[in-house]
């Protein structure tokens, strides 16, 4: 890349979660090492996810609540860049907006953390268990129905403390976000795809620019890793074509092994009474159809009866206090 189109300074907006701070940090040094002449620095902002703790994200809007004050950083040129859990991702990129990069995908699995027990097996009858997913809550409750479900909001730090509190039995996590804030000594046990279907995008990180930023999206390309990005893209396919946001229990999981992709996914209803699964194979650069025949597999298998339902629930205005 020609000097000349290098540019002198780049701003990286970001949450200012101690986990979405290592992730802005991450970006920044890879940036870092490619361009030693760019001064590049951190934006950290408190965004509408972060401030609202005592509801639910299904109730309130969702995880874009946690991008949109970034993007309009982006947007009034008060940032270049946005780094994001890609799970925080909208399914639909809004307009003038663009993924420049997909970095390589750290763990995607969900972990199991408690300070007494050593498996979900092993918790007793009416233990209670914290998490923040519909996704998560649904697994739950179909395989340990013996088990109390109750929501976990706050940043990796509360939950663990919530948890250290005793207000928890045990509390499910990302792996990725423990693994990176040096935290992988408190997973008591990393939960397999066939018992905790990851979230879409799991443990990957999305680098966003405005979409007439050309330069920075040249610049940003040697950090797009190819196969996470094919992984993400199959996965955010299937939940954009069943309408996946915070208020549907879903899963999506892609992984390449040699020269094919296998692409699981799943749609249940909150309780977890109903879960629906299919899976695909195909080759990695079909992933994006393979979402969507996905997405269409689940719908004949009645997963459009549990999207209906899901849909006439309520959200709360994105007025709350």
């Amino acid at each position: 890349m020609p000097n000349s189109s290098i540019p002198k300074k780049i701003v990286i907006a970001t949450r200012e979660s101690a986990l979405a701070l290592w992730q802005a940090n991450f970006i920044r040094e890879r940036l870092a090492e490619l361009y030693p002449q760019t001064e590049i620095s951190i934006f950290g902002m408190t965004t509408r996810g972060d401030q609202i703790l005592d509801t639910s994200l299904s109730k309130i809007g969702g995880k874009g609540l946690f991008i949109k004050e970034l993007e309009q950083a982006l947007e009034d040129k008060s940032a270049d860049i946005a780094v994001h859990s890609m799970k925080d991702v909208p399914m639909n990129m809004p307009a003038g907006f663009t993924l420049a990069a997909i970095a390589q995908r750290e763990d995607p699995r969900d972990a199991f953390i408690s300070n007494r027990y050593a498996s979900l097996d092993a918790l007793p009858p009416d233990s209670v268990v914290g998490t923040s997913s519909l996704r998560r809550e649904s697994q739950l409750r179909a395989r340990f129905p013996q088990l109390q479900v109750q929501p976990l909001r706050g940043n990796v730090q509360t939950r663990l403390r919530k948890l250290d509190e005793g207000q928890f039995a045990a509390i499910i996590l990302a792996a990725a976000g423990l693994k990176r804030l040096g935290l992988a000594d408190r997973i008591a046990a990393l939960l397999s795809p066939e018992l905790s279907l990851p979230a879409v995008g799991q443990g990957a990180l999305g680098i966003e620019c405005l979409t007439d930023r050309h330069d920075l999206i040249k610049l940003l390309r040697p950090l797009h890793h190819i196969e996470t990005a094919q992984c993400v893209e199959a996965e955010r396919a299937m939940s954009r074509a069943l309408g996946g946001s915070c208020q549907v229990p879903l899963g999506g999981f892609a992984e390449i092994t040699g020269e094919v992709l296998r692409l699981r996914g799943f749609v249940a209803s909150p309780d977890g009474t109903c879960i629906i699964s299919n899976e695909l194979s195909g080759k990695p650069e079909m992933g994006t159809a393979m979402g969507a025949q996905l997405a269409q597999n689940l719908k004949m298998q009645g997963a459009e009866e549990i999207l209906a339902a899901l849909e006439s629930v309520p959200t709360e205005p994105m007025s709350h206090p």
